[in-house]
Order: C-alpha cells, then structure tokens, then sequence
C-alpha cells in the first residue's frame, strides 16, 4: 500500500530531512585521508542524537551502524570499521537517515569534494553523471506521471557515458517507515509503473558503476561490491511529490529544480 502524506505530515517530513541535510554538510566536512569509516560513523550518530533525532540505519535488520560506507567498489550497504582507512584518490559513498518525531529521512551522496584527497577525472565523471542522472530522474516526478519516466530518465542519461545502471538494488517510499511502497528503480520505460499523485514521498537513489551492473554480496551479509570490480557512485535524496503536483527535494532544503529544454 502507498501512504499519501497531508500537509502536516510533509511538514514534518520536511523538518526530519533539513536536519539530516546538516548532519551530512557535517559528515561532509569530516571526510579526510587517514581517517577511519568507523569514525564518520561515530560521528554521524553523536550529530543525529544531539538533535533528539535517531539513527534509523542503526540495528535496522540487524545492521550495526549509523552509516553506510562503501569505498571504491562497494556499491552501498559497506559496514564502517577501524579497519578501513581512507586513502588518498578513494571514492567514499556515505548513506545516511535519521528518525524525527517518528518521520524518516534517507539521503547519500558521492560527492566531488568528497572524493578522498586528489580524485582522478576518470571516479570525478563518474560522480558527476550519477549526481546528474538523480536530477534528470526527479524532473520527471510530476503528478501524473509515473515511475518508469523517473527511471527511465536516469538509465538513459547513465548509459548515454557507458556506465552500468545497478538493477539489483532500487530507491523506495518512505514515510513513518524507512521502506514503503513503492520500490523506485533506476530503470525502467516511460508511462510504465506507478502514476504519481501528491502526497506520495520517495527516496530516489542511482547507483552507477564505472563497468557492468551486475553485483555480489560479501561474506559480512551486508555488503554490495560490483562483480567485476568496477567503482560505484551512489547518490539519493528523499522527495516528495507536493501539493502543486511537482517534486520537492526534502533532503536538500531550499533547492530549486529547474526547466530543462527538451
């Protein structure tokens, strides 16, 4: 069942994802070669409690962490350690999300300037592309559209530079719950899948690889690396579809989407 959001509850939707918005900025910051995974992960809950809010990631399905880290080819789910040391030239995933007032908010970046210490052009297009395909998928998530059009437009744009759009893992609704319907996958055909109306609130999430799409669980249970080996960028805010019908970034308070030129 797909839950429709009020104004109220958008509100308060809004409030959980403008503070999980400010704890990344802070992760963000914190991001240096030598440190440990599992240090961003101590810091990151520290962050989420001072505000009274709670990590939802942590002891989800028994996950153990805050966080999620995923370095070079993991592609998300990567577990923080004291063992994992940040490299110079090391592509760093962070996935994050937080409960307020009993409202979820998930978001993850691989950003430019997170890309740890000198990145090369080949992980910095990359990056590039998957941040790029995430806002060419949310254009589309407009009232009456529907989930093939947002998947479809990030698959297009992935693909259009060679890369692997990953199949195995997709974004999802959220809400009160961290996982609702719908699943929002990174693929798709254009007026196929769910219509979307108003009300309806979405993590919409790529992950791109550098080579194939295919992927592999580690041993740890939680882990997902690229068969082949291939660098992974992840990218995901958490959205709404507001009352005027159109897409609101509520992981990234006060941006603004803009037309593009068809």
């Amino acid at each position: 069942m797909i839950y429709l959001k009020n104004a109220q509850q958008l509100d308060l939707m809004r409030k959980s994802g403008a503070l999980l918005y400010e704890v990344l900025c802070r992760l963000r910051e914190a991001i240096k070669p030598g440190m440990s995974t599992a240090e961003l992960d101590v810091y990151a809950e520290q962050l989420i409690r001072k505000h009274k809010a709670i990590p939802s990631f942590l002891d989800y399905q028994g996950y153990p962490a805050s966080i999620c880290a995923s370095v070079n080819d993991e592609v998300v789910h990567g577990i923080p350690s004291d063992k994992t040391i940040l490299k110079e030239g090391d592509v760093l995933s962070i996935d994050c999300g937080l409960i307020l007032d009993g409202w979820q908010s998930d978001s993850a970046f691989t950003d430019l300037n997170v890309g740890v210490g000198a990145i090369s052009e080949e992980n910095r297009k990359l990056i590039e592309v998957t941040e790029e395909s995430f806002y060419k998928g949310v254009r589309k998530a407009i009232n009456g559209n529907h989930l093939g059009d947002i998947g479809n437009a990030i698959q297009t744009y992935a693909e259009s530079f060679g890369y692997g759009v990953i199949r195995d893992l997709t974004g999802h609704g959220i809400g009160r719950a961290m996982h609702e319907e719908p699943s929002v996958p990174n693929f798709g055909k254009p007026g196929h899948g769910t219509r979307l109306r108003p009300g309806m609130t979405l993590a919409v999430e790529p992950m791109i690889a550098m080579g194939d799409y295919h992927v592999a669980e580690l041993e740890d249970g939680w882990t997902i690396v690229t068969e082949d080996g291939s660098v992974c960028s992840h990218y995901e805010h958490t959205i709404a579809i507001n009352e005027h019908g159109l897409p609101e970034l509520l992981t990234y308070p006060g941006f603004a989407l803009t037309e593009e030129a068809e």
